[in-house]
């Protein structure tokens, strides 16, 4: 029995076979609360006031502290102009003002806009300007990456955090001493535009009452690349951010106001955000925060805090194994490790079980969907290779990927389409990549997968260009146009190559123009002036001419084939 309703075809729920594969306490379907994403924090506040809430640099603060803070700081917030319908950016690292910053801003009921401390001043002018962003959250050490923005752009207000304060003496004083190495004699002073983020705390704790609709009111803003005349921006509600942090805390199975998470992936990335940090406001566990992935001072973290839930990508877990062999450890208070990003190959999965890590398993997400869709059971049944099963009221389907109607059989490779409670509203300002990604309530997701028998999905390929580097998303387009700016480029291509620590590189194969030479460290430099790091490719190769078809287009594939057919080894740039 098969139903078609005006698209890809959909099942009846007994014939989910991945509901058969449940671990035994987690339900099929969950009752989602009508509210906005503020309410995990301050129903954590009220369940468990005296818990932390989080912790960093061996510090912690309380669910109750935490609670009091965003509404200190959503009172100074609406007093500058931030509502409804209105955007706040986020350009932080994982440090607790980053929760206090965006519970406020919901509090508001405005719209979180994330940036990367990756991105370049050009680009995240380019994201404040073209959503009209008023307000920025900021490190003093990013500070100079906005002020440009303030004088020429929308900005009117710029709210600065810091770490100094937060570290040992010592470490504080070296701090500002990398900060003035980075940001020479830059000072700020507090204006009528510039906040110290210490001083904007000092308001009452006065409520603010927005009216927000859970399900059409946006909640969060994710730009996620594309071609620079034309980002992308997706648009996720308060009922999306919601639900997938309910969907993800009954997959933990992990008992409300108890356990740990490890925050190292960055909140500004929504795998981050919604798996290290909404989750565990939703459960009321303790966020273990980190500001950046360093080997030793996360491993330290661990076995200090002894967090049970651990989000994390290949690249990190590989990390981690390269660093136990040399000083091996205990992990075996780590009830689960979520890998996701990019594929986790066995071997590393397997050596870092050997160090009693649990559950090693591997999911699947994309910004798009707030972002996870699957994850492998917690309950020692995962399946090794593939993503897992989809989350509780998720439904998956594999289709053609001529017309995306017609659903394969078990085992046949097609496009991954997803339909579920946190699937984004759409793309901001951009109808056609709205409408080409969502087609009769489903989600294309663009990446080509297959299904066994017992409900399983596995990663085959995909179907956009992408690449995935240490975790983050590069669109080729995007670094072929900066590319082609520099003088003496005719063409360019950019592909990702296979990399055991990364996953991915960003390699770039760039045509000279007639009668001219390309100075590879001059274009490292335009790359370095224009291109967030992750997006910089490390490694350039000068080439003839690019494989094309008979209408001119660059054939990507052809490249990536070649390249892995060839087994060519290159040394990465550092740059």
């Amino acid at each position: 029995m098969v139903i078609r309703q005006g698209g890809p075809m959909t099942e009846p729920l007994w014939h989910r076979v991945w509901l058969d594969n449940y671990p035994c306490d987690v339900p099929s379907s969950i009752p989602y609360p009508r509210v906005p994403v503020s309410t995990l924090l301050e129903m954590a506040a009220r369940r468990f006031p005296y818990q932390p809430a989080c912790t960093i640099y061996g510090k912690s603060m309380s669910y109750s502290k935490l609670n009091d803070q965003s509404h200190r700081l959503a009172h100074a917030l609406a007093s500058l102009g931030a509502k409804p319908g209105r955007r706040v950016a986020m350009l932080l690292p994982n440090i607790p003002e980053y929760i206090v910053a965006l519970q406020a801003t919901w509090l508001t009921g405005a719209t979180v806009l994330q940036l990367s401390p990756l991105m370049v001043s050009q680009e995240i002018s380019k994201w404040l300007e073209r959503t009209g962003c008023h307000i920025i959250f900021t490190l003093d050490l990013l500070a100079p990456l906005v002020m440009p923005a303030l004088v020429d752009g929308p900005l009117e207000h710029v709210i600065v955090a810091s770490v100094a304060n937060r570290l040992k003496a010592w470490k504080g004083w070296l701090y500002r001493i990398v900060r003035l190495h980075r940001n020479g004699p830059f000072r700020l002073r507090a204006t009528d535009h510039i906040h110290y983020f210490e001083h904007v705390l000092r308001n009452t704790a006065e409520a603010v009452h927005p009216k927000i609709d859970p399900e059409e009111d946006v909640a969060l803003m994710s730009p996620t690349g594309g071609t620079t005349a034309s980002p992308k921006a997706v648009m996720l509600t308060h009922r999306n951010l919601v639900s997938n942090a309910f969907q993800l805390g009954a997959w933990s199975r992990e008992e409300d106001g108890h356990g740990g998470i490890l925050g190292v992936l960055p909140f500004f990335h929504a795998y981050g955000l919604t798996v290290g940090l909404l989750t565990g406001l939703a459960k009321g566990a303790t966020i273990h925060l980190h500001p950046r992935f360093e080997l030793k001072a996360v491993l330290k973290l661990l076995l200090k805090h002894k967090p049970d839930l651990v989000p994390a990508v290949p690249q990190m877990i590989a990390g981690l194994n390269r660093e136990l062999r040399k000083n091996p450890a205990d992990l075996s208070f780590i009830r689960a490790v979520v890998s996701g990003a990019s594929a986790l190959p066995n071997s590393v999965r397997e050596e870092f079980e050997r160090y009693g890590a649990q559950n090693v398993v591997e999911g699947y997400g994309l910004s798009e969907a707030s972002p996870v869709t699957h994850v492998n059971p917690i309950d020692g049944n995962m399946r090794p290779g593939t993503i897992g099963l989809p989350l509780p009221d998720t439904e998956a389907r594999i289709v053609d990927q001529a017309t995306g109607l017609e659903e394969l059989p078990v085992g046949v490779p097609g496009e991954l389409i997803i339909r579920g409670p946190q699937v984004m509203k759409g793309y901001f300002e951009n109808p056609t990549e709205t409408a080409r990604a969502l087609r009769n309530g489903w989600l294309y997701t663009g990446d080509i997968a297959k299904r066994d028998a017992d409900g399983f999905f596995t990663i085959v390929d995909r179907k956009k260009d992408i690449i995935k580097t240490n975790g983050f998303l590069v669109y080729p387009a995007e670094v072929e146009e900066v590319i082609r700016s520099f003088p003496t480029v005719a063409e360019a291509a950019v592909v990702g190559v296979p990399d055991a620590d990364r996953g991915e590189l960003v390699k770039a194969l760039v045509v000279p123009r007639a009668g001219d030479s390309v100075h590879l460290s001059e274009l490292e430099a335009h790359c370095l002036k224009h291109l967030g790091k992750h997006k910089r490719p490390k490694i350039i190769e000068v080439v003839d001419e690019l494989p094309k078809n008979f209408l001119g287009k660059v054939q990507r594939r052809f490249l990536r084939e070649q390249h892995r057919a060839n087994g060519e080894t290159a040394n990465p740039q550092n740059n």
